[in-house]
């Protein structure tokens, strides 16, 4: 299924690009991910992502923008509340939650002035490993809104917000019902934040 959703992808950029006569630049985007899950009154959990980009210029205001990227998410300090079989008695434990992602994007780009974009578009992430005991689903759909900065180099600067649709976490497992600060909502999603830097390379 995942090889059908790849596939797919590439004939239609590869028919899209040959209608319009749009120019095609290369890239390569990386930085700091900061994560958590949502409803769990958890941490951002810091971490990195790396990926590469083909921007494909349709017009001088609008380009659309394929992305490749691995990304790690989760979120730290995420308080499971259960029963000690040995003592019998209830205990809190904090754990710091981790998710890889091979994340497809399809970010549109819309560019203002000298070098302002405003992105928008959505990914596939495909999930690649994570620690977690139970999981509601192993892969996720995502909405990402971000603004971004090139400079005539080709060097540039981004900030997105990143929003999962699905409910990853099994909150039967991961709950506290001891301490309504650590209380679990049944609709745990992705959160992201992603600060870095691109590199766009002038094909001619």
């Amino acid at each position: 299924m995942k090889q059908i959703i790849v596939l797919t992808f590439v004939l239609f950029l590869g028919i899209f690009i040959s209608k319009a006569q749009a120019t095609f630049n290369p890239g390569l985007r990386g930085g700091l991910s900061l994560s958590t899950i949502s409803e769990t009154h958890a941490n951002y959990r810091p971490d990195f992502y790396i990926g590469g980009f083909g921007e494909i210029n349709i017009s001088k205001r609008y380009s659309l923008q394929p992305e490749i990227n691995y990304i790690r998410q989760g979120s730290n300090n995420v308080a499971r509340n259960f029963i000690d079989p040995n003592t019998q008695t209830e205990r809190v434990v904090y754990q710091d939650l981790q998710i890889s992602y091979l994340s497809i994007d399809l970010i549109n780009k819309l560019k203002f002035g000298q070098g302002l974009e405003v992105q928008f578009g959505p990914a596939l992430d495909v999930l690649l490993n994570d620690n977690l005991a139970f999981r509601k689903t192993n892969n996720d759909l995502s909405f990402i809104t971000g603004l971004a900065y090139k400079m005539p180099s080709g060097l540039g600067f981004e900030i997105r917000f990143k929003k999962g649709l699905f409910d990853v976490l099994d909150s039967d497992y991961y709950h506290n019902n001891s301490n309504d600060y650590y209380f679990f909502g049944d609709y745990n999603t992705n959160v992201n934040f992603q600060i870095g830097v691109t590199y766009c390379f002038d094909v001619k």
